[in-house]
Formats: C-alpha cells, sequence, structure tokens
C-alpha cells in the first residue's frame, strides 16, 4: 500500500502530464478542490491556474511538455522541480509567435488535503522564459577567409 506522500506525489505527476501537457481539463477540476488558494498568481483565486494554462499558456505553446526532475513529499506537501518545454507557436504576453523552442524551470510547492490540491505556491524563471523569446538568435561566427 502506498503512502500518503507517495499518492500525493503521483497527484502531481498526474496533474502535470494529463491537466498540463495532455490537455485534459476535467483532471483540473477532479484534482483542485473547492476553495483552491493560488498564493503565486497575480490575480489569485481558485480558477487563475486554470484560466493561465487554457487561456494563455496553451495558445502559445501548444506542444508543452513538462519534464519533472524532483518531487519530494513530507506531510501533507510536494515540493516538484520541474520545466516546461514547447514552441512558441502563438502570443503570449504580448510577444507574437516566433517558432523558437523555449525552456524554463519551475520550483512549486503543492499542498493537498483529501487527494486534492488546496494551496499552491510558485517560483518559475519567467526572466528566463521573456529573454528566449526577446532575444535574436545568435549567428554563428563566420570565418574570414586566410590570405
Amino acid at each position: 500500500m502506498s503512502s500518503t506522500q507517495d499518492v500525493n506525489k503521483n497527484l502531481v505527476v498526474r496533474f502535470n502530464k494529463e491537466f498540463v501537457e495532455g490537455q485534459n481539463d476535467s483532471v483540473y477540476h477532479e484534482i483542485v478542490a473547492e476553495g483552491f488558494a493560488d498564493h503565486s498568481a497575480p490575480q489569485g483565486g481558485p480558477n487563475a491556474p486554470f484560466l493561465f494554462f487554457t487561456k494563455i499558456f496553451r495558445p502559445a505553446f501548444p506542444d508543452a511538455k513538462v519534464v519533472i526532475y524532483d518531487l519530494v513529499a513530507e506531510g501533507d506537501k510536494v515540493v516538484a522541480y520541474k520545466s516546461y518545454e514547447g514552441t512558441h507557436k502563438g502570443e503570449f504576453m504580448g510577444i507574437p509567435a516566433t517558432g523558437k523552442s523555449i525552456s524554463f524551470k519551475v520550483m512549486e510547492i503543492i499542498r493537498l488535503q483529501d487527494g486534492k490540491y488546496i494551496d499552491h505556491w510558485a517560483v518559475a524563471d519567467a526572466m528566463g522564459l521573456l529573454h528566449q523569446l526577446k532575444s535574436d538568435p545568435v549567428a554563428a561566427p563566420t570565418e574570414k577567409p586566410r590570405p
């Protein structure tokens, strides 16, 4: 039989793989509790992550993948170290599609109760993402012909 920590880690993996990456919206509604608080979202509220992923992130990065590097669980919390990877195919935060491949890291803490997300805190490398989207590709150095 699995421990509560193992069950919670599996829920975090499921949320990321089935909702974020797999775009299965029913998983969000199944796993996120009423009264959920996202302490990292600018507007906060229970629907902030759902709206971010469905209305902003997915249209910009429709092929997004979630790479989970590590999960640590203690008590009712799971800490995830992960990255989002994808291709910038739609407008994101005012930046028109660039076609660039992106990857940015995220550290998050999820508090779960009775198999549901109830609290969330995250730090994402937003500056790194914006830098990838706004920077011009670096041209390969050209070798000058020798005399």
